[in-house]
C-alpha cells in the first residue's frame, strides 16, 4: 500500500516567538514613556464671594417652571399653571409669552444683530426648569415635553439651593 501525498506533508505550526518579541518591546516602550507623559490635572477651585459686591440683579426675561412636592407647576411667580400629569396651561401660558416676544422683538442677547437669521429663532425663549430631589424623571421629562411643545429651546435644569 502506497501512502497518500498528504500524510507525507508537515503539520502546520505557527511560529509565536516573534510575536512574543515584538509585544516585549512595546510593552517596554510603553513603560518607559509613561512617567514622562503630562499626568497633571489641573482643577480650577472657585474663589470665596467678595462681601463688598452687591447681589446680582436676575434677568427679568428668564423664565423658571417650578414642580412643586404636590406637583402642580409654577411659572415665575405665577401660581395655578397645571400639574405634571397636565402641562396644558403651561404650554399655553409660555406659547403666549413667546408670541409676545416675537412681537416685541425681545432677542437673546447674542442673536441681537444676526439679522441673516429668522425672527423666531432669534427670540428668548429659554427655560429652566427647578424640581425638589423627590422628584421622579419621568414627571420632570413630562414636564420638558410641555415646555418643548410650546416652543422652548434650549431648556436647562436649575440645582438645588438656587434661587
Amino acid at each position: 500500500m502506497s501512502k497518500s501525498n498528504s500524510d507525507n506533508r508537515p503539520a502546520p505550526f505557527i511560529n509565536v516567538t516573534p510575536l512574543i518579541d515584538v509585544l516585549l518591546v512595546l510593552l517596554i516602550i510603553f513603560m518607559v514613556i509613561s512617567p514622562l507623559r503630562h499626568s497633571k490635572f489641573e482643577a480650577q477651585v472657585p474663589t470665596p464671594p467678595d462681601p463688598t459686591r452687591k447681589d446680582i440683579v436676575p434677568n427679568p426675561l428668564t423664565l423658571l417652571v417650578t414642580i412643586e412636592n404636590d406637583h402642580t407647576l409654577r411659572l415665575n411667580n405665577q401660581t395655578d399653571m397645571g400639574t405634571v400629569e397636565d402641562t396644558a396651561k403651561l404650554s399655553a401660558k409660555l406659547a403666549q409669552v413667546f408670541q409676545e416676544r416675537q412681537q416685541n422683538h425681545t432677542y437673546r442677547a447674542e442673536m441681537i444683530g444676526r439679522v441673516d437669521l429668522p425672527e423666531d429663532a432669534r427670540v428668548e425663549k429659554t427655560v429652566f426648569i427647578k424640581a425638589p430631589r423627590s422628584t421622579s424623571y419621568g414627571d420632570v421629562a413630562k414636564v420638558i415635553d410641555g415646555i418643548k411643545g410650546a416652543g422652548a429651546k434650549p431648556v436647562g435644569l436649575q440645582i438645588d439651593g438656587l434661587n
